[in-house]
């Protein structure tokens, strides 16, 4: 006969998570010191919010007294598509091909949660999706979804990194995995390919210099002395319109381990992969809302988007006047 726990794995893989761990709620002391000491060098830019609720951020019985197991789960989205490296289309992250995944990871966690309360009857819990006073990476790490990268994203030996975290905070005790080691080694081939120096040192992101906080977080338009350092060490032919995944692309892991995603929603919408970028341009406000209805994207609201869009341009023709001058 299967134990709780069991159940509980079987059925989150059978909802299309690709891995599931478990976690004590103990407090995060060590990863509360290196939180502190991010935000007090203001590595955290405009998202203001990861300044907030230090202490529930740290401990998540200030967030639900009865927890005593923290559930983590790894929702895969990668697909092998590929981008293109004609210079007029533009580049969005891979994650943000298909569907919000805050709506579709959400989803499939509230379905496990009901089936857990099913096999537990007085199961009572909270669930998050990237929202919430709740430190993903380290619950991913503590249960044994991976390990934090010097990109600091979570790197899972069976997958790489391209995958949702989904976090349950359940009253009910259940085994512990084994927490994850690092496996990155001498390796520093993010830290290099960063066009932008965002990675500051192995395992810290100055989130200003990266081009996702710039194409999505940055209230204003992106920094020009910033964009010039994108396209003067990397070129112009990675266009980054909405996210990056340079970091990723180059990880040893994510090219050895990567496997397409069994979640239908994360599957591209076509017009999402390799957009025109003369096209986008002069999409309305209505358009856009249209076409990333379903999708991340659309967070950022028509006019960052054109933003963006407009930032990359201009500085392609900089570059094209350089090159002929």
């Amino acid at each position: 006969m299967l134990t709780t726990k069991e159940k509980i794995i079987q059925h989150a893989l059978e909802l299309g998570f690709s891995k599931i761990g478990f976690t004590k709620p103990e407090k995060l002391e060590a990863e509360g010191g290196k939180l502190a000491e991010w935000l007090f060098k203001n590595y955290h830019g405009d998202m203001k919010w990861m300044g907030k609720n230090i202490k529930k951020r740290l401990d998540p019985k200030l967030i639900f007294p009865e927890v005593k197991s923290v559930i983590v789960t790894a929702a895969n989205y990668y697909t092998d598509n590929q981008r293109s490296n004609d210079a007029k289309v533009g580049n969005i992250s891979r994650y943000a091909w298909g569907d919000d995944y805050h709506i579709v990871v959400e989803q499939k966690l509230n379905e496990l949660f009901t089936y857990i309360k099913s096999v537990a009857p007085k199961t009572d819990g909270k669930v998050y999706v990237d929202s919430g006073s709740v430190m993903e990476k380290a619950w991913a790490q503590r249960a044994g979804i991976g390990w934090q990268g010097k990109h600091s994203l979570i790197i899972s030996p069976q997958f790489g990194s391209w995958f949702f975290i989904g976090i349950i905070l359940i009253n009910v005790e259940l085994e512990s995995d084994i927490y994850s080691i690092d496996q990155c080694g001498d390796c520093t081939l993010c830290i290099g390919a960063c066009p932008t120096n965002a990675i500051v040192e192995p395992y810290v992101l100055d989130a200003r210099k990266c081009i996702s906080y710039q194409t999505i977080e940055n209230k204003g338009t992106m920094d020009p002395e910033l964009s010039g350092k994108y396209l003067n060490e990397l070129s112009f032919q990675q266009n980054w319109i909405y996210g990056c995944d340079i970091c990723q692309d180059v990880c040893p892991w994510t090219h050895k381990f990567a496997s397409d995603t069994n979640i239908s929603e994360f599957y591209p919408h076509e017009d999402n992969i390799n957009p025109n970028l003369s096209e986008l341009e002069s999409i309305s406000s209505q358009e856009f809302n249209e076409r990333f209805k379903n999708s991340p994207i659309k967070r950022i609201k028509h006019k960052k988007f054109i933003e963006n869009i407009k930032a990359v341009k201009n500085i392609k023709e900089i570059e094209d006047e350089r090159e002929t001058s």
